[in-house]
Parts: structure tokens; C-alpha cells; sequence
């Protein structure tokens, strides 16, 4: 029997070819034609939130098209980058993390829903800016020194937004610094961390300017030390951990928040994106952003991001394999 093709199936079965045919390019010419959606694997109000929402609202008003942010935190980033890591590559799916997400978490896990260095198309990099040590009010201590001083003997804990984050790093290397053993607790993101530093909860943390500025403001936490060779504009009175003699790399790295992609992701795709997010960060909604959480630059392309990685990603995991921090 000869079964005779309609015209209907030659339109249909022809055009699934031609599309099947189009080479990538003329694939990624035809993005964006429907939402895209970011992925950022921690909760809502802390800082990698904040600029999923504020880069993602610039993308949608460049590209027109909505971009909607979910939030999946949980398990130091990697439940949301196990869900973008399965997502399709087609520039409709990204995320938003953490360095934690990206670095610390190999050293950190002995098995990963995900590979940080395979399974994700690197988008821009975004500086955090410092990140205090700050401890509730009724801490009798003005920097690191009287701090440790008051920390011995006592049963003292100090908050951080993750395993693995710079303020679980900031904790163990100061109990390795002075002899002590404070105890981290960690919280899914910075909210919930800075309600327990004010009430007492907790003795101390270390986070974000902006996340901590309701402690800061109403007295109810004081800072004693801020990372990095420099001290922080907002809070120049206070010192470098490096200037108080805690001269170990721990307090000299960077904290970041980086927007990835599918591995796969069209190249053409990729790059828009990261041009998009760096024409963000030279706005004027951006840059108020920025100075709300005092920090100094926007939004780095896709190579810089690339860069960090390879250049500053193996000191990190130095640092937490140094810390004897037991894999999970």
C-alpha cells in the first residue's frame, strides 16, 4: 500500500527540517522569544539574591522579554546548580551563586549533583565588596584582639551564611589563629543570620554591609574587622584583620556573586549576556545598589569571571583543605 503524503505533512515534516538544519548561530539569532528564567540558589534578601533581581530586571528591559527569578537554596548552592546544570542550553535558564557554589563546595562535598568546572557556561562576575566581622552589642570587645581575649573559655558561636562561605573560613581560622574553639552555625543565606546576631543568639558574624545594616543601625551589633589589604569606605574606622596582625590568605580573599549558564549554551547567547550584565552594572539603578552594600565596581564579563577562577579558586580550596574541614 503507498501511503501518499498530504500537504500538511510535507509543511510540517519540511519545516522541522529546515529548522533541524539551521546552524547554531542562526538558532541563537532567534533568542530571546520567551521568558527567561534565573535560578539563584539562595534565599530571598540576602545579597546574590539582590542582584539577581536588579541584573535580571535589566536584562528583561534590554531583551523584552520577562525574567523571573526563583529562589532554591539549600545545600551550599547546590540544589539550584543541580537544577541549571539539567536545565537545556538554550540561553533560557541561569544562575545566580556564590563562590561557594563554584569553589569551596569540591573540597567542602566528596561527591557533587554537579561540576562546577563542566557542567556551567560562565557569565560575569560581580564583586561583593567587603564582608565585616561583626558581634552583638553586649560582646565586650572593639577589634579581633579583645574579641579572642574575651572568647576563651567561653562557649561562643559565630554565624555564617554556608558551609564553606568566607565567614565559615573567618571562624576556623580564627580558632586556629588564637587557640579557640568557637563553634560555626550555618544558615541558609544572611536574613535569618543577622536576626540572631541582634536578639544574641548568637555571639558574632560575618556577612554582607547591607544584610548587616539593621544591626549596625540600631547598635544592636558592632563591627571589628573587615577583610582585604583595604579598609571599607563605609566603615573606615575599623581595621583589616591584615592590620590587626592576622596576616593568613584567609583574610584576603575575594567574596563574589557569579551568573552562569547550561554548559552548551550558545556562544552568541553567552556573550549577550555578559555584555548585557556589564551594561548593567554602569547604571545609575546598579551603581546605588552597589554603594547600598559599599561596593566599588559593577559587573565583570564572562573572562574576567574565568580569570577568578583560575587564579584565585585554588587558593580558596587551599584554605579550606588547610582548615581540616571534614568533607560531607
Amino acid at each position: 500500500m503507498i501511503i501518499r503524503a498530504t500537504r500538511r505533512d510535507v509543511l510540517r515534516y519540511g519545516a522541522a527540517s529546515m529548522v533541524a538544519a539551521l546552524p547554531a548561530p542562526a538558532i541563537a539569532q532567534a533568542w530571546p522569544n520567551k521568558p527567561i528564567r534565573i535560578i539563584c540558589t539562595y534565599p530571598a534578601g540576602g545579597l546574590t539574591d539582590v542582584f539577581a533581581r536588579a541584573y535580571g530586571d535589566y536584562v528583561a528591559q534590554k531583551i523584552g522579554q520577562p525574567v523571573v527569578v526563583e529562589n532554591k537554596a539549600g545545600a551550599a548552592g547546590a540544589i539550584g546548580a543541580e537544577m541549571v546544570k539539567q536545565a537545556a542550553p538554550d540561553g533560557y535558564t541561569l544562575m545566580f551563586t556564590n563562590s561557594t557554589t563554584m569553589v569551596q563546595n569540591k573540597a567542602l562535598f566528596k561527591k557533587l549533583p554537579y561540576d562546577p568546572d563542566k557542567d556551567f557556561a560562565l557569565v560575569a562576575w560581580f564583586n561583593t565588596g567587603h564582608l565585616p566581622t561583626i558581634v552583638n552589642k553586649d560582646v565586650p570587645a572593639t577589634n579581633i584582639k579583645e574579641f579572642a581575649a574575651w572568647a576563651q573559655g567561653r562557649k561562643v558561636s559565630l554565624a555564617t551564611y554556608g558551609i564553606g562561605s568566607f565567614a565559615h573560613v573567618v571562624t576556623e581560622t580564627l580558632n586556629r589563629h588564637y587557640g579557640l574553639k568557637m563553634e560555626a552555625v550555618h544558615y541558609r543565606g544572611e536574613s535569618l543570620m543577622w536576626q540572631d546576631v541582634a536578639s544574641g543568639a548568637v555571639q558574632g558574624a560575618t556577612g554582607s554591609y547591607a544584610s548587616a545594616s539593621s544591626v549596625l543601625q540600631t547598635g544592636a551589633g558592632r563591627p571589628i574587622a573587615v577583610p582585604t589589604l583595604e579598609r571599607m569606605k563605609r566603615l573606615p574606622d575599623i581595621p583589616t584583620f591584615y592590620e590587626q596582625g592576622l596576616t593568613e590568605k584567609a583574610f584576603q580573599i575575594r567574596g563574589w556573586v557569579g551568573c552562569a549558564a547550561p554548559a552548551g549554551t550558545p556562544e552568541e547567547i553567552v556573550q549577550k549576556l555578559s555584555d548585557l550584565m556589564v551594561e548593567a552594572g554602569k547604571t545609575e539603578r546598579i551603581q546605588k545598589v552597589n554603594d547600598t552594600f559599599a561596593i566599588d565596581e559593577g559587573a565583570r564579563d564572562r573572562a574576567y569571571f574565568r580569570k577568578v577562577l583560575d587564579e584565585e579558586g585554588p587558593v580558596s580550596i587551599e584554605i579550606i583543605k588547610s582548615l581540616n574541614i571534614e568533607p560531607q
